[in-house]
């Protein structure tokens, strides 16, 4: 949205943030509720470690994106920008368990591009018809790569099947009741809005995870919020500058929190990081930390990027998440993950198989892995150069991913929706798309040719005396 801005666009976002140097054609509507240190309740996500996975699609589809989706819809200043007589020449919707405010699109009777913060997920996929093989495509939450063992292979496919029947028959129903809740007076049903979008920008790129199959209409803008480095606060700048044995970088990101790790794992890290030669900088979100060792330095906030930009940053501590796993990727860092929910496993088996690093599961914490996870990257100079050599990758290209997204908005205003991007195979039912019509008939038809030469064989055999006539077994009787 700021590319969008910078590019001359009258950009409005309903959002949990705003902008704060935000030129004039930017507008910020900001709902605080959506953000835990803004007014909303903070769980511990932690306790989510282990949780099984139906449980996850309980908490996505029937507790985390409807209470959401309702704040949004029932908030005043959000009401207030429905019963304007606004224009608008396309809408965007963050594609994650929050189909229900595609309606804003057939509200402002717009063109609906959404952006998929998994990539190529599940629900950016139907949207516009991509196929997503099961033998190729690991499951969002499985930490598995697009090279699995029949097991493998097994397990995948289950988990998807389970999420999409899940999807289908609890989480769409009730987002469909919600649809006809908050906008009571549209003119297309949830089913047909959802059938006409026309672009899926997904948060990927292939030299950051591996091909997949796409539609003409997903693009992949994954690392859009890289910017040139900006300059450090001095005291960090000093801190990095002065790492003459280079630094380590940890966070746990905005939702996992460094001071909500249970005392044990805590004084894990402390210990470890106490024997370390390295700088150790944490994103660790109280003004204090029992037993910091000198070569610690704790803060609540970090300015990420330009911190992973600095020369001296040899490893980046994370949970795995997908934007600061692009983050370090960016800047050729190798990581350490320690993945606690949703993708972050899938991010950190990627890792490995690619060589850039390696991972510690969270029961395992200890002084012991710590150490061990950290000296065999900053020992072995292949993971850093992996990091590199994927980060050279990356940039090679001929559009920035905001140029590329600015690109793609556009195209889409100027040809009113793009419809030649639709894909035929949305109009088709679950029988047509599967060819389960086409195969019946061909098995049909199979085992009828199969019948009558098995019969005319039977004929044959009886004419020439290879198998008794009917006639004759009744003489002999």
């Amino acid at each position: 949205m700021k590319a969008l801005s910078r590019a001359g666009h009258e950009v409005t976002v309903i959002g949990s943030h705003s902008w704060r140097e935000a030129p004039d054609n930017y507008r910020s509507i900001e709902l605080k509720e959506l953000v835990f240190d803004k007014g909303g309740s903070e769980p511990d996500l932690f306790q989510y470690r282990n949780d099984p996975y139906l449980n996850v699609l309980y908490l996505l589809y029937t507790l985390i994106g409807p209470s959401l989706s309702e704040v949004i819809l029932t908030h005043p200043k959000v009401k207030t920008l429905m019963n304007s007589n606004e224009h608008f020449d396309v809408v965007i919707v963050e594609c994650f368990v929050s189909d229900v405010l595609y309606g804003f699109a057939q509200h402002f009777n717009a063109p609906l591009i959404v952006f998929s913060p998994f990539g190529a997920s599940m629900w950016a996929n139907d949207l516009v018809g991509t196929p997503y093989p099961y033998s190729q495509i690991p499951h969002t939450f499985l930490s598995y790569t697009d090279r699995m063992t029949f097991t493998e292979r097994l397990v995948n496919t289950f988990v998807w099947n389970v999420d999409r029947f899940y999807y289908r028959n609890v989480f769409l129903p009730r987002q469909e009741e919600m649809y006809k809740q908050y906008f009571p007076n549209a003119r297309k049903t949830l089913p047909n809005v959802m059938k006409n979008v026309s672009l899926a920008f997904l948060n990927q790129h292939f030299s950051l995870s591996f091909p997949h199959p796409y539609a003409p209409n997903m693009i992949e803008i994954g690392g859009i919020q890289m910017d040139e480095p900006k300059a450090l606060p001095e005291d960090l700048q000093r801190i990095l500058d002065d790492s003459k044995h280079g630094v380590i970088y940890f966070s746990m990101g905005s939702m996992l929190k460094g001071c909500k790790f249970p005392e044990e794992k805590r004084n894990a890290f402390i210990s470890a990081f106490s024997k370390l030669k390295e700088t150790v900088l944490w994103k660790y979100e109280n003004t204090s930390l029992p037993n910091k060792p000198k070569n610690v330095f704790i803060r609540k906030w970090m300015p990420q990027r330009d911190v992973l930009a600095h020369p001296n940053v040899k490893l980046f501590i994370t949970h795995g998440g997908l934007l600061g796993s692009t983050e370090s990727l960016y800047h050729g860092k190798p990581m350490v993950g320690v993945p606690i929910y949703g993708d972050q496993r899938l991010n950190m088996a990627r890792a490995e198989k690619s060589g850039y690093g390696t991972h510690i599961e969270y029961e395992n914490l200890s002084e012991e892995t710590i150490t061990r996870a950290i000296r065999s990257i900053l020992d072995n100079p292949s993971f850093s150069s992996n990091a590199r050599l994927i980060s050279e990758r990356y940039r090679d290209k001929p559009m920035t991913p905001a140029q590329l997204a600015v690109y793609w908005v556009e195209y889409v205003v100027r040809h009113r929706g793009a419809p030649q991007l639709h894909s035929a195979i949305l109009e088709l039912s679950f029988i047509e798309r599967n060819l389960i019509d086409v195969y019946g008939v061909m098995i049909l038809f199979v085992g009828t040719v199969l019948v009558s030469v098995y019969m005319a064989l039977r004929k044959v055999m009886r004419f020439i005396g290879i198998l008794p006539r009917s006639g004759d077994k009744i003489k002999q009787q």
